[in-house]
Formats: C-alpha cells, sequence, structure tokens
C-alpha cells in the first residue's frame, strides 16, 4: 500500500500550528500503530518498520512540531512536553482511534509514557525505545552539547560524514537505510548548502533548564498497560539499572537489549524490526 501525507492543526499557547504525519495501511483498519520519533529527528524515521507492519495496522508517524515538514514554532519556549502530549492527544481525535498502540523512540517514548498514565488512555501496547523515567544529567548534557548548535555543510557528502559520527550510537545501518534518514532530517538551504532539518529553538528550554537527573518514576508507575522496552547497551539515556527497575514497577514491563549500539536503536535493521513485530503481534 502507498504511504499518504496528511496534516491537522493542533491548538498551542500562542495560537495554531500545524503537524504533519505519514499514514500507511488500510485507513478503515481499527488497529492503529503510532509511532512517534526523538528528539532531533523525524517520522520518516519509520518507513521501514511502517512497511513491515501495514498489513496488521494502519500506521501512523508524526512529526512532531518543530521537525520534519510540521510547523517551527515562533515561541520558542512553547517547545515543552505538555505541548507535545497535547499534540498528540489531538492527533487520536483527528483519526478518530478508540484503540491504539504506541512506539516510541526517546522523546516520542516519552510523549507515550505520559499519555499512557492517564485514566482512560486509549493506548493499548505501548513499546518504549532507549528512554525511561529516570533520565541521567550525562546523556542531558550530551544532548545539550549538540541540540541547537546550526551547523552548515557545502555539500551533502560533507553533512553524510559528520553525521555518521554523530549517529553512530543507532547501531549498524545499511547506506540505504542510513540515506534515508539523512534525506529526511536535513534540509537544504537557498544557497545550497545543508543543515539539519530540525529547528534549533527546540534547544531553547535547555539553556533555562538546570541540567539535574530528571525523574518521572510517579508517571511510570501510573502506566498500567502492555510495556516493553528497547534498550542500547551502551545507552547513556537509559541505565541498565533503571531499565531493569521498569521491568519491576509500574507496568513490570519487559526488556530486551541491542548489543552494539548506544542512544537510540534505528528501529530499521530486521532484527529490530522482528522483535517490535512479534511483540506487538502477540495476544
Amino acid at each position: 500500500m502507498a504511504m499518504t501525507s496528511r496534516h491537522y492543526r493542533a491548538l498551542g499557547p500562542h495560537g495554531f500550528h500545524r503537524v504533519h504525519y505519514t499514514e500507511w495501511g488500510d485507513p478503515a483498519n481499527p488497529k492503529v500503530l503510532i509511532c512517534v520519533h526523538g528528539l532531533t529527528r523525524a517520522g520518516r524515521d519509520f518507513d521501514f518498520l511502517a512497511a513491515a507492519l501495514e498489513r496488521e495496522y494502519r500506521v501512523i508517524c508524526p512529526d512532531v512540531v518543530g521537525r520534519g515538514k510540521s510547523d517551527w514554532l515562533d515561541h520558542k519556549s512553547d517547545y515543552t512536553y505538555p505541548l507535545y502530549v497535547n499534540d498528540l492527544a489531538m492527533l487520536l481525535a483527528r483519526i478518530d482511534a478508540e484503540r491504539v498502540d504506541w512506539v516510541g523512540t526517546s522523546m516520542g517514548g516519552l510523549i507515550g509514557m505520559f499519555l499512557a498514565s492517564y485514566p482512560g488512555t486509549p493506548i493499548h501496547k505501548l513499546l518504549v525505545n532507549d528512554v525511561g523515567p529516570l533520565i541521567p544529567a550525562a546523556g542531558l548534557k550530551r544532548i545539550a552539547d549538540y541540540v541547537g548548535r546550526v551547523i552548515v555543510w557545502d555539500t551533502f557528502e560533507a553533512m553524510d560524514r559528520a553525521l555518521r559520527v554523530y549517529a553512530a550510537s543507532f547501531g549498524k545501518l545499511t547506506d540505504e537505510q542510513w540515506r534515508h534518514m539523512l534525506i529526511h532530517s536535513s534540509r537544504r538551504l537557498e544557497d545550497g548548502r545543508y543543515t539539519t532539518g530540525y529547528d534549533p529553538g527546540i534547544a531553547d528550554i535547555f539553556k533555562t533548564m538546570e541540567l539535574k537527573d530528571i525523574d518521572l518514576w510517579p508517571v511510570w508507575d501510573a502506566v498500567r498497560c502492555p510495556t516493553l522496552v528497547l534498550r542500547g547497551v551502551y545507552s547513556d539515556v537509559l541505565n541498565h539499572a533503571d531499565a531493569i527497575a521498569m521491568t519491576e514497577r509500574g507496568p513490570k514491563a519487559k526488556l530486551i537489549e541491542f548489543p552494539g549500539m548506544g542512544h537510540a536503536p534505528a528501529l530499521m535493521a530486521d532484527d529490530q524490526i522482528a522483535v517490535v513485530r512479534d511483540w506487538l503481534l502477540a495476544d
């Protein structure tokens, strides 16, 4: 089936903004999967996963505002989790889904965790990819050091070489997968040069916050749906001990760790897609 591109208007503190999403599978299928990307990524990261699941699910992959083809906000202080959670709740209303399964990488996992913690949540199954209810200060500092830095490359090849270093922790990707990620998370400027595709203003929050451990355990403890946690064994965003604790409290998640990678597994490799698929489709 063909992928379709759609959008809707969400309301924030300073007016409406446009949120873009891609849709795969039968739009009449009541079995819906929402896939939400990480902090600086975009919904097209999930194309390979969506293609593998479109026969079983209607798959929806949004670009969180400030990323991909969604609007950039004029007031950068609005880039906060309450806005993201509200935008995605509006997406659930937009697609008229009574019940959904959720795959969230990093930021997308936190958004899913917040939504799953509320009474009456429509989230039936929650998959959290390399993030948890305790975000270590070290991981936050590493993210704050690169997010929001405006770097411009003269050629696509130069950007390719530089970002392969930054993205090494995503795990081993084929050239096709890497090029796909790069094309959909970069932007060509009017002068022909290239830069990253997200609004640098998403990083403004890091300039005002104290970079210390963020404790969301009460949110995790309120989640009740079946939950799977994925982790790269070298992750500095989800510590192994915290991942183990996630299996012991709250929804008492199942944990699977992927060797040879850190934050965050790209969910493009066949073995990772198989893990996601098998867990989602299991009774």
